[in-house]
């Protein structure tokens, strides 16, 4: 009887806890239209804090917790309002969640930079050891208060929005900013309070928990992330429904004390959340999720065929000089980066033209590479069957959320790739028991790729190819569909395209591609192991290939040496800590609005230098090529070229 009151008390604790924390991503969804995927960072940050104030400063805990929930949180809400989320709710869902991805990755490189991880924290629990018996059972005093405390959150918050003036303002604020402005409300003061509060709630569920988890970056993090399966049982909306969700989330967890002890057992454990997650977004009914608008999205020009096998010709014959220069441990970083930048191809496919949002690229990879491993051999048909299993996984993960759209099919993928850690990669059901597995180098036509620098040749030509294919589909009739579909699906379905298996093959030569990248990358390191494929690594995948430029083969290729440099950084320059996560949140935010990225502003420099360069530099006269790029705009379209230079775009 006492295990089974420790295990229910146990999962009241986690449920109370995921509770408060869905509970302020609902109220920041409901009332601006954003969901905040930045959430359970917030509630690290500010765990963080509350460390720092009573361990370092020493202020009282009561103090402490009144600063924390009161001031600093609130004021944190208050900066992502006016800065970071201004106008966010009217952008396209994909914006949305890369500016929030963004915001996560910003927040953990803060908290690694002013905290380091070499030094070890702690904070206690309420009330100490004090505990009350239920029965034979003793219950602590932290564990009640957190269960009261979840209840008077979701009542309070219910309260607020459905009986006083204030939540009628900000449930308005959402169904008409500008009729709510006419009345006398104040738009932009409703979503300041909705973030404040938000980022409270989120500061509370840390505090509660950070005494059971500890102080980790990651896990404290990934654990409010928990909530989001309480969130979406609510679907969004109910308060409710999303205690409800929470609560028998949490028990479940508890109740997962009764499996029996072992790998594959822990990872189920671990995994729960996510599969509750996975399972609530297939079956629970979806609400019309008013997360950003239709709107088009003015894309990277496209280079006419000629251009892109010259462009990319080129590329291929100056990187493999390149690559015979270089020593074994830079050719080993050159052929990774070229590795990242085909996985980077896939997103540009995803994302960059079909607007799908997609979190787990990197686990496709790690399918690719694991496959290739366990073949052991040198035949190319070890990378023609990664390439064909990761295009069959993708496809299965797209059937079952055919029905999905937007931030439910972006988080269906991040479930996929939680799921794809903790069951398969982390157990010895693909990497095996030690977490790693070596390949062979592929052969072609009797050719064996011995060397680092003929391997990285033939990586490089597999990038321009796949560069090439994607550009030419771009011009096309798929193209043109594609980019349809991601502007209007409505329109799409008005004019009777198919859609749900459109996505399916979208899905499944995405997958493919990532795949190959990850078998090209099996083979040149000789080893991969489960580390390579994490699903924070798969954000920062992600971010980057945006910060870079989503929509186009220069982003990608850009993109894929900033991922490599990562770990190069973190190895030579210990000292820096979170800096490079700083980095990139910073530009995530910053250019989450522009899916074009860095490659736009190479565009326009281009644009802009060509007139000062000599005749011989210029790959045409300034009245047809005003960008000197891989990607380039058709001879036949100078007036347009000049139109899209003024919009940021050329």
């Amino acid at each position: 009887m006492n295990q089974f009151l420790a295990f229910t008390f146990i999962g009241l604790l986690y449920g109370s806890a995921y509770s408060i924390a869905a509970s302020g991503l609902v109220l920041t969804y409901t009332t601006t239209r954003v969901f905040n995927l930045a959430h359970g960072a917030v509630s690290m940050v500010m765990a963080f804090v509350y460390w720092q104030l009573t361990q370092s400063a020493h202020v009282p805990t009561w103090a402490a917790i009144a600063l924390v929930l009161l001031v600093i949180a609130p004021l944190l809400g208050v900066v992502i309002d006016r800065v970071i989320a201004r106008n966010l709710g009217e952008a396209p869902v994909s914006v949305t969640l890369v500016v929030t991805i963004g915001l996560f990755v910003l927040l953990i490189g803060v908290a690694e930079q002013v905290w380091p991880s070499d030094v070890a924290r702690s904070v206690p629990q309420f009330f100490g050891l004090d505990a009350f018996t239920i029965g034979t059972f003793n219950l602590s005093y932290h564990y009640a208060l957190t269960i009261v405390l979840s209840a008077v959150v979701a009542g309070g918050l219910y309260v607020l929005l459905n009986r006083t003036r204030t939540g009628t303002a900000m449930r308005a604020a959402v169904d008409n900013r500008e009729l709510l402005g006419l009345f006398g409300g104040s738009p932009r003061r409703v979503s300041t309070l909705s973030w404040s509060l938000g980022c409270s709630l989120a500061a509370l569920a840390g505090i509660l928990l950070v005494s059971q988890v500890g102080l980790d970056y990651y896990q404290l993090t990934f654990l409010v992330i928990d909530a989001f399966a309480a969130a979406m049982f609510g679907r969004l909306q109910s308060l409710p429904l999303t205690f409800l969700g929470a609560m028998v989330l949490g028990l479940l967890q508890g109740y997962a004390g009764y499996l029996p002890q072992g790998q594959l057992s822990d990872g189920v454990t671990s995994a729960l959340p996510t599969i509750v997650l996975f399972v609530v977004l297939i079956f629970i009914p979806q609400v019309r999720l008013r997360v950003g608008q239709i709107k088009g999205i003015l894309a990277a020009p496209v280079p006419r065929l000629r251009r892109s096998l010259e462009v990319g010709l080129g590329l291929v014959v100056f990187g493999g000089f390149i690559a015979q220069l270089l020593s074994d441990v830079n050719s080993i970083r050159l052929g990774s980066a070229l590795a990242y930048a085909i996985v980077m191809l896939s997103l540009v496919l995803l994302t960059g033209y079909g607007g799908y949002v997609s979190m787990a690229q990197l686990s496709f990879m790690g399918i690719g590479a694991a496959v290739v491993c366990k073949m052991n051999t040198t035949s190319p048909m070890a990378v023609l069957f990664a390439v064909l299993i990761s295009a069959a996984v993708g496809a299965l993960v797209a059937l079952p959320v055919l029905r999905l759209t937007g931030l439910y099919l972006a988080l269906a993928t991040f479930a996929f790739a939680e799921l794809m850690d903790s069951l398969v990669f982390q157990t010895n059901v693909m990497f095996g028991f030690n977490g790693s597995l070596n390949a062979q180098r592929m052969s072609l036509f009797g050719y064996t790729f011995g060397s680092k620098s003929s391997y990285n040749a033939l990586i490089l030509a597999v990038f321009v190819v796949i560069a090439v294919f994607l550009l030419v589909l771009r011009r096309g009739p798929i193209g043109r569909v594609l980019i349809a579909m991601r502007d209007s699906q409505a329109a799409c379905g008005t004019l009777g395209l198919n859609q749900h298996w459109f996505r399916v093959g979208l899905f499944s030569l995405a997958s493919a591609i990532a795949g190959l990248a990850g078998a090209l990358l099996a083979g040149l390191r000789g080893t991969v192991s489960a580390l390579d494929f994490q699903p924070i690594s798969g954000l920062v995948l992600l971010l980057l290939a945006v910060v870079c430029g989503v929509t186009s083969m220069t982003g990608a290729f850009l993109g894929g040496f900033l991922l490599m440099l990562l770990p190069v950084l973190q190895s030579q320059f210990p000292a820096l800590g979170g800096l490079e996560f700083l980095i990139i949140g910073i530009g995530a935010v910053c250019l989450g609005r522009d899916p074009n990225g860095l490659a736009n502003m190479i565009f326009k420099l281009g644009a802009r230098f060509a007139p000062v360069l000599p005749a011989q530099l210029r790959l045409a006269p300034r009245s047809k090529r005003p960008a000197v790029a891989f990607d380039d705009l058709p001879d036949s379209a100078p007036l347009e070229a000049e139109r899209m230079a003024g919009h940021g775009v050329a």
